[in-house]
């Protein structure tokens, strides 16, 4: 089996070891708290503008797809903002946590960095060949990690509208995640500090 469909059908739940290992360990202080919780702040809102312009096609499990090759919003500025937005994430907390600190939230940001990689990579192969040249041009102008401060301008490619409605709907079950981790850590610094 292609460890890229691995990784990309059960991306969701990769992460549970990295976060019983945090939950663990931790030991925050309110600069780490303070620190982690802005990162990981930045990193759901560029997943949130993600989302409110690509909608639940995100959220897939079974098979890489998608209806449009979505150049607008986060996207015109860097080519995986939800995966960008998840590294953040998962580093944020590492350092909201201080568990294991520094070594954690660095083998986490090694580590998911390779996987949406892997995952990346066989995206990129379905897009290339849905979207041709168009895909191919906007690859070469926008970084696969490292946003931009140029804004890519589509030549004339539909795009879905954003709708923050829709963002938000597709969105409940990160941001659920988000608070529930960020109280475990709030509950722990106050029981271990």
């Amino acid at each position: 089996m292609d460890i890229r469909k691995l990784l990309f059908q059960h991306r969701s739940f990769v992460p549970i070891p990295f976060l019983v290992v945090m939950t663990i360990f931790a030991q925050p202080t309110t600069a780490s708290f303070v620190t982690g919780l802005l990162v990981v702040l930045g990193g759901e809102y560029l997943r949130l503008w993600g989302v409110a312009i690509a909608g639940s096609e995100t959220r897939t499990t079974d098979r890489v797809g998608g209806t449009f090759l979505i150049t607008t919003g986060p996207f015109a500025y860097v080519r995986n903002p939800l995966y960008l937005g998840n590294i953040l994430m998962y580093f944020g907390f590492g350092v909201m946590s201080m568990a294991l600190f520094p070594w954690l939230p660095l083998i986490a940001l090694a580590f998911f960095t390779w996987q949406y990689s892997l995952i990346i990579q066989l995206e990129e192969e379905h897009l290339a060949e849905r979207f041709g040249d168009d895909y191919r041009f906007y690859r070469t102008s926008v970084q696969r990690f490292v946003p931009t401060l140029k804004k890519y301008k589509a030549a004339s490619a539909p795009q879905p509208e954003i709708s923050w409605r829709r963002g938000l709907h597709s969105e409940k079950r990160t941001l659920q995640a988000v608070i529930l981790l960020t109280g475990l850590i709030y509950v722990l610094w106050r029981v271990r500090g």
